[in-house]
């Protein structure tokens, strides 16, 4: 039985099924979950958030409160009929700074780019895709991530127009991979992730580059052809005797949606894989925050917002899933403080999504470039808070790559 509460009323012991108001206003990331730290009860009450759902026949009813002592907790239900609980999830390692990998990072994104368009040309003149020097960039690939979440994905979205459509394989390669070690994904599923991201796009080899790379708006002919390169994608990997069901699935169906009006198969919700309702975020979010041929790259955290107000794009869980990846503020993106100055997000913190370690740089009071300076919000005498995601151009602020790379 569901029950509508204020937070001021919530207690532990409580089952929490719905959060009450936008999801980025929100600090947890579980949809549904058994209020048993005191921590999470303290950001709860501290949130925006004013009202919650409870389900009474899962936890502790509001004038259940004293009960709560000796209760044992119920079952955990696993709500997903997809995510299938991995015998072996992908373990996390202990990470190093942003900073420290992004030399290593860049190496492994050079290497990845020129491999792809590597692939891409011998696709063209009619030679099979090469399984394992795909996978071994799967591996340099994993094994930046592992080192930092932030630094090769946030590097990566720094393509320039003319190597977009080899640089967003090896974007959506690591943002995969990113997002199934926080799905849970045993070691064996991210890899195959990784290399399903990595080859999402090989049917795009088929598609004359003046039209992938064509400035302005495509012709209705020009779009069709366009959306053929799922199908011509599953065909090469075919030939070339690639027999992995999740790269063949995430190729073919990487552009369907949950309300059925993707392509090529039109698929609904459930008929679309979780490999598949992954590929479909991965894949949009480096489209959206990369520059094009026919269009500036949105800002990280704007991209987001956006994509959450897609209503019926994306699976929500898978959705969720992707932006405590990447942060809910992402590398790169720039933020307002309580204070009034603006700061572009360096780090995540291992201690919260909502307070990264960031680079301040603008006053809004003053309008003008202030003095530079790093801080990390995590820390107990750090007196600053974000208050929100800001639009680098709505400020006329056009190197904001250049201050935090």
């Amino acid at each position: 039985m569901l029950k509508v509460v204020s937070t001021k009323q919530v207690r532990l012991g409580m089952f929490i099924q719905e959060l009450k108001g936008a999801w980025i206003d929100h600090p947890f990331w579980k949809k549904a979950f058994k209020l048993e730290d005191p921590s999470d009860l303290k950001k709860l009450q501290a949130s925006v958030i004013k009202e919650v759902v409870i389900d009474i026949s899962k936890g502790l009813d509001v004038v259940e409160i004293n009960e709560a002592v000796g209760i044992a907790p119920p079952a955990v239900v696993d709500t997903s009929s997809e995510i299938k609980s991995a015998s072996n999830p992908t373990p996390k390692s202990k990470q190093i700074s942003a900073a420290a990998e992004q030399k290593q990072a860049k190496k492994v994104i050079n290497a990845s780019k020129k491999a792809v368009a590597s692939m891409f040309h011998d696709v063209r003149m009619g030679k099979a895709v090469n399984a394992e020097a795909a996978m071994q960039m799967v591996d340099d690939i994993t094994a930046s991530v592992d080192r930092n979440l932030g630094a090769l994905i946030s590097l990566v979205r720094l393509k320039n127009k003319d190597e977009y459509t080899y640089m967003h394989s090896v974007a959506v390669c690591a943002l995969m991979i990113a997002l199934s070690k926080e799905l849970g994904l045993s070691e064996a599923e991210t890899k195959q992730a990784g290399l399903a991201g990595l080859l999402h796009d090989i049917g795009k080899s088929g598609i004359p580059l003046e039209v992938l790379n064509k400035p302005g708006a495509l012709t209705e002919d020009e779009f069709t052809l366009v959306k053929l390169h799922p199908e011509r994608g599953l065909a090469l990997l075919q030939l070339a005797n690639i027999t992995d069901e999740v790269t063949l699935d995430v190729c073919l169906h990487h552009h369907e949606k949950i309300n059925g009006t993707g392509y090529p198969k039109k698929l609904k919700a459930d008929e679309i894989s979780i490999f598949a309702k992954m590929g479909a975020v991965c894949d949009v979010y480096d489209a959206i925050t990369s520059a094009r041929p026919y269009k500036d790259g949105w800002e990280p955290g704007v991209s987001l917002q956006r994509m959450a107000q897609w209503k019926d794009h994306f699976d929500d869980r898978v959705f969720k899933a992707f932006v405590k990846s990447v942060g809910i503020y992402p590398i790169g993106s720039m933020v307002k403080l309580k204070s009034g100055r603006l700061a572009v997000v360096i780090d995540q913190s291992s201690k919260s999504l909502l307070t990264p370690v960031i680079k301040v740089f603008f006053s809004t009071k003053s309008k003008s470039r202030i003095n530079v300076e790093v801080i990390d919000l995590s820390k107990p005498h750090e007196q600053d808070s974000i208050v929100g995601h800001e639009d680098p151009v709505l400020w006329g602020i056009h190197d904001i790559h250049e201050i935090w790379s």
